[in-house]
């Protein structure tokens, strides 16, 4: 600039290239540099010939312009600032930090945080009501001696009736009994008198001893009816006719042997229908103690049982 003028407002002259206030920022930076540089590494030298710029040449004793507040506050503006991530390395005050180690003898401790759960519900099955026990299949076991035991009665009294009718001879009292045994008239009613007895025994179930001698009349009456039903089987109904198989029931409808099956029948009844009251008397306490002990858990409650 031609005219240009000092900040006092005083002329001056224009600055020769030698003295130019930009050559002397820079060698202020390059000193700058060096000397962070010599502070932050002690042991690289600085470079001693530090190439600098010809003096300027002698002017004339004038004011510097630059040596104000205000060429100052420029020559601050222009110079860099130091990065904020630039770090001092002071040699002096070295400090070396080490990772603290955990050797197996100390334990370390953990921090367990129990996160809050809500109790699950515990379902507990209600007991079952006790099925009550029957006495019917006892009574149809019961029935089964007391059909053997009919049937060895009634062989007995067939061969004692035909022994005192002078039908049995010491010499033929084998082929008796053999014809006996393999007639009809035989096995029905123990057939019967077993069916009778089980049936009976089904309706009374546990019932008292006094059902089984009332209603053994009916057991009496059936083997009655059982030795009729032989001699029809025997003489082979299906080959004679209505009028003849009635003639046949009239011959035989109080037969020795009918009035036989009857009476053992009946005595049967009663005294092995003593034997299933007694068992059926018993079945009776053990689902009475079972319903107790079934209210008794009731009462209780559901138990948590913890294994």
């Amino acid at each position: 600039m031609s005219d240009s003028k000092s900040t006092y407002g005083e002329p001056v002259e224009e600055p020769t290239p030698e003295g130019d206030v930009v050559g002397r920022a820079h060698e202020g930076l390059a000193e700058a540099e060096a000397v962070r540089a010599e502070s932050a590494d002690p042991g690289v030298a600085a470079p001693a010939d530090v190439p600098a710029e010809p003096a300027a040449a002698a002017a004339p004793a004038e004011p510097d312009p630059w040596d104000s507040a205000e060429a100052a506050s420029l020559q601050h503006d222009r110079a860099p600032a130091p990065a904020a991530d630039t770090a001092v390395y002071d040699s002096s005050a070295e400090t070396v930090a080490v990772a603290p180690s955990v050797t197996p003898s100390e334990p370390v401790a953990e921090t367990v945080v129990a996160s809050p759960v809500a109790p699950q519900p515990i379902f507990v099955q209600a007991p079952e009501a006790p099925r009550p026990r029957g006495n019917r299949a006892a009574a149809g076991a019961i029935g089964l001696v007391a059909a053997l035991a009919f049937a060895v009665l009634y062989f007995g009294v067939w061969l004692a009736l035909a022994g005192i009718a002078g039908e049995l001879n010491v010499d033929d009292i084998a082929g008796h009994a053999l014809a006996a045994l393999s007639s009809w008239v035989l096995w029905v009613p123990v057939i019967v008198f077993f069916l009778s007895f089980w049936l009976l025994g089904a309706i009374i179930n546990r019932g008292r001893w006094g059902s089984w001698v009332i209603f053994g009349l009916l057991v009496g009456f059936a083997s009655w009816g059982g030795y009729l039903l032989g001699q029809l089987f025997q003489e082979q109904f299906w080959n004679i006719t209505a009028s003849q198989g009635a003639e046949l029931m009239e011959q035989h409808i109080l037969a020795p042997l009918a009035i036989a099956a009857f009476i053992i029948g009946r005595e049967l009844t009663i005294w092995f229908g003593a034997w299933a009251a007694s068992r059926g008397k018993r079945v009776t306490e053990l689902n009475v103690e079972a319903q107790r002990e079934y209210e008794r858990t009731l009462e209780a409650g559901p138990q948590l049982v913890r294994q």
